[in-house]
C-alpha cells in the first residue's frame, strides 16, 4: 500500500512549480531568489531581502502575495515611523448614547503577508515592534493581546550599500529571519528578458495558485518530511563548527568570526532542508540540500571580528570553507 504522505509530498511538489512558473512571469530570472522565498514561506518563516533599489524586491513581494493567495501589506519604513504606526491603536470613540470607550484600530501588520521596505530605516523603537509579532504571531497594545492573521509572514528589505541615516537590526531581530536572501543584479540575458516584459503596452500577469488554508496545510506536511540520520548530524556538526569557541571549529571560523549560530540556526537547517528538497521534487533532503542552504541560514546568525573585516574577508567565504571540510569529512 502506498505511503499517503508520499501521494501528498507529490501532489504539494507539482503545485510548487506551478506557483514558481507565476511568480516568475512577472519577477523574471532570479530562481534562487524565488526558491529561497518560497522555502522561507513552506517554513512558516520570515525573510530578509538584501539588494539594491531597482532589482524589483516590491515586486516579488507583490506577487508572492498574489500567487500563495496571502492578504498582503506593505509598511515604506522611515526614521520618523512610530510602532503604533505599524501594529495600531487604541482611540476614544463617543457611542450615539454619549457612552465613551477605547477602540482599537489594526495597523498594517494584522495582514498574512507584510513587507517592511528598507526596515534599517526605521528607529530601534520601531523595529522592535516586530519582534513579538515575529515570534509570537501575535502583538500587544495598551495590556491586551492580539492575535495576527494565520498564516503570517514578514519578508523585509534592506539596502546594503546606503547606511548613511539608517540602523543596523539588532542581533535578536536578525536570528528571527528564517533566511537572508540576497538579490544580486540580473545577467543580461534576464536583464533583456525584463526590458521587453515589461516596457511594453501589457504586462504578464501572475495568478493564484495556493490559499491562505493550503499553504498552512503545506506547513504542517513539510514538517511530518523525514530527515535522515547523516543529514541531521552534518546540521549539527557545520552549526556547531561555525562557533569559535566550539573544539570542532577549524581556523578560519577561530581566527575571523566574533560569534557564531545559535541553536535557532540548526531549527532553521532543518526546516529549509525539507523545503529544498521538497521544490526540487524529493521526498527526503540530503546532504547536498545542507550545503546550499548553509549560507542563507547563517550568514545573519554571524559576525565578524573587527580585524577580519579590517582584512576583507566575507562570512559566506567563511561558511563556504566549513561546509567543504564537513561535506570531505562526511565523504570519507
Amino acid at each position: 500500500m502506498a505511503d499517503p504522505i508520499l501521494d501528498e509530498i507529490d501532489a504539494l511538489g507539482g503545485k510548487l512549480a506551478e506557483a514558481r512558473s507565476s511568480i516568475t512571469r512577472r519577477f523574471i530570472g532570479q530562481t534562487r531568489v524565488v526558491d529561497l522565498v518560497l522555502t522561507t514561506l513552506l517554513c512558516g518563516g520570515h525573510g530578509l531581502l538584501i539588494g539594491l533599489p531597482g532589482l524589483g524586491k516590491t515586486r516579488l513581494v507583490d506577487t508572492l502575495s498574489t500567487v500563495m493567495g496571502l492578504n498582503g501589506s506593505r509598511v515604506q519604513f522611515t526614521p520618523d515611523l512610530m510602532p503604533a504606526d505599524i501594529l495600531g491603536s487604541e482611540v476614544l470613540e463617543t457611542g450615539a448614547d454619549g457612552s465613551r470607550a477605547f477602540k482599537f484600530i489594526e495597523g498594517p501588520i494584522f495582514c498574512q503577508l507584510l513587507m517592511a521596505d528598507e526596515i534599517n530605516r526605521a528607529s530601534p523603537r520601531t523595529q522592535s515592534a516586530l519582534l513579538q509579532a515575529m515570534q509570537e504571531k501575535a502583538v500587544t497594545v495598551a495590556g491586551q493581546a492580539h492575535p495576527l492573521d494565520k498564516p503570517f509572514h514578514v519578508l523585509a528589505t534592506q539596502n546594503p550599500i546606503e547606511q548613511e541615516g539608517t540602523y543596523p537590526l539588532p542581533e535578536a531581530q536578525l536570528d528571527r529571519f528564517l533566511v537572508q536572501i540576497d538579490v544580486p543584479y540580473p545577467d543580461r540575458d534576464t536583464e533583456r528578458d525584463i526590458l521587453i516584459a515589461t516596457t511594453g503596452a501589457e504586462e504578464d500577469v501572475a495568478h493564484g495558485v495556493f490559499t491562505a488554508e493550503e499553504l498552512i496545510a503545506a506547513q504542517k506536511l513539510l514538517r511530518r518530511m523525514p530527515v535522515g540520520d547523516a543529514v541531521v548530524e552534518m546540521i549539527l556538526d557545520l552549526v556547531r563548527a561555525c562557533r569559535p569557541g566550539d573544539d570542532s571549529a577549524p581556523q578560519p571560523v577561530r581566527d575571523h568570526v566574533g560569534w557564531g549560530p545559535g541553536p535557532r540556526a540548526a531549527q532553521a537547517l532543518m526546516l529549509t532542508v525539507r523545503a529544498a528538497a521538497l521544490l526540487d521534487g524529493r521526498l527526503a533532503p540530503n546532504a547536498e540540500d545542507v550545503a546550499d542552504m548553509a549560507v542563507p541560514v547563517l550568514t545573519h546568525r554571524m559576525a565578524l571580528s573587527f580585524a577580519a573585516r579590517a582584512r576583507g574577508e566575507t562570512l559566506p567565504h567563511i561558511i563556504a570553507q566549513v561546509v567543504d571540510a564537513k561535506t570531505r569529512a562526511q565523504a570519507a
